[in-house]
């Protein structure tokens, strides 16, 4: 999954040759993997430096970006005027003078900040943190556990719709090309390469697969869900079919609301890129599991997808977890990611003497998951998972149906 792996994957079919993927975080490493004729190309956000052109060459650029930093607002921001946040926000690289930055391991933010350091004097703290990716120290900053990482800027702009309390605003390289790298003298492989991405670059395909990743509405539709529901009095047009099943399953409505809007913005023919369809997002196993037409009406997806919710309940329950709003936040989690990351994520938690019963401590698991020292662990049996998507999903549908109560009447 993922903007590299898609590219890959077309390129892969253009070649008409199988493709077969190692994931590794740790930069020098995959240098290393290359220098030792163990892997033909290096994709991911991979900035073109000299320091690099020395140890790899480089395709054409697929992409430009620029490395910016990321901070937090202040807690009350939302309270604020634009002007009073501004003045709590560095927007001057010289006030990165004594500031601490923690970055990924041997990546070009190091260089970048070094140099920095240098040109306004020296001072600026640079901590490495290996088998860390950019999106788990942008994590860090939100939870206010670091104060400043830095990342490329559609890395930083993709993660912000996620944690509105995030800044990404503030530019410390100039634009930056990004490529895919080769081995040294692979000059047939560099040239195909570069034909391919330099063809593929101006086609619709690609402009769809970019945008997919690095350019996103969520905010534009949640404004136009709250314009809808302030000036109507409803929350969908489907308020009714929710209710009805809701009560199936003994649920707030609105909570059943806030669930559909995460998963398609009451969109019911809204089809994702893994296939999942239609209001409540049900994946082909799931459409089986409960016989749901994949080109089912509206009522009949909510009723599948309230089905498969009443089931990973019944699971949930079968773990001993008898608290309900304690359980209702691992079945919204179940609901995304699957059940069995959610129940590596609490055999994670029991291990390092955790209360797997808490979300609150599981959610750091689900977090812990994207690093290969934890979904390698003996007690994990369902490998990686992309935890910070699964964090943000249960904590946006429960802040959301807070906003439900505040403006919908119950009935």
């Amino acid at each position: 999954m993922g903007f590299q792996y898609e590219l890959l994957k077309k390129f892969a079919n253009h070649l008409d040759v199988e493709l077969k993927i190692q994931v590794n975080k740790e930069l020098e490493t995959s240098f290393q993997l290359m220098e030792d004729g163990k892997c033909d190309i290096l994709a991911f956000n991979l900035a073109v430096t000299e320091a690099r052109k020395k140890r790899i060459d480089f395709s054409v650029p697929y992409a430009q970006t620029r490395q910016v930093l990321v901070q937090r607002k202040p807690e009350d921001w939302r309270e604020m005027s634009e002007r009073e946040v501004e003045r709590n926000l560095i927007r001057n690289q010289l006030e990165l003078n004594n500031k601490v930055i923690y970055v990924r391991a041997n990546s070009s933010y190091v260089a970048r900040l070094k140099n920095l350091s240098e040109e306004i004097g020296g001072g600026i703290r640079i901590i490495e943190k290996e088998n860390f990716s950019e999106e788990q120290l942008i994590s860090l900053v939100a939870r206010g556990e670091i104060d400043y990482t830095v990342c490329d800027e559609n890395v930083a702009k993709v993660n912000a719709t996620y944690y509105p309390i995030l800044d990404v605003q503030t530019a410390i390289s100039f634009p930056q090309n990004l490529a895919w790298g080769v081995p040294k003298k692979a000059d047939s492989l560099l040239t195909v390469v570069d034909d391919w991405l330099t063809d593929y670059k101006e086609t619709l395909d690609y402009a769809v697969i970019y945008n997919k990743y690095f350019k996103n509405r969520k905010s534009a539709l949640i404004r136009k869900s709250d314009y809808y529901t302030i000036s109507s009095g409803k929350i969908s047009p489907y308020d009714d079919l929710i209710k009805k099943y809701s009560d199936e399953i003994d649920w707030d409505w609105r909570l059943l609301a806030s669930l559909i809007f995460q998963e398609s913005r009451f969109n019911p023919t809204a089809r994702s890129w893994a296939g999942a369809y239609g209001l409540m997002q049900l994946m082909p196993s799931v459409i089986r599991r409960f016989e749901v037409s994949n080109k089912s009406s509206p009522q009949q997806n909510i009723r599948g997808g309230v089905e498969f919710l009443d089931w990973l309940d019944e699971q949930i329950k079968k773990q001993g977890i008898r608290d309900e709003e304690e359980r209702l936040k691992f079945v919204l989690a179940s609901y995304n990611v699957g059940l069995g990351h959610v129940l590596d994520a609490r055999r994670l938690t029991e291990k390092y003497d955790g209360s797997p019963d808490k979300w609150e401590n599981v959610r750091e698991y689900i977090l812990k998951k994207s690093n290969p020292e934890y979904y390698n662990d003996e007690v994990v049996y369902y490998g990686y998972a992309r935890g910070i998507e699964t964090y943000n999903y249960v904590e946006q549908i429960l802040d959301r149906y807070e906003h439900y109560k505040n403006i919908i009447e119950e009935g």
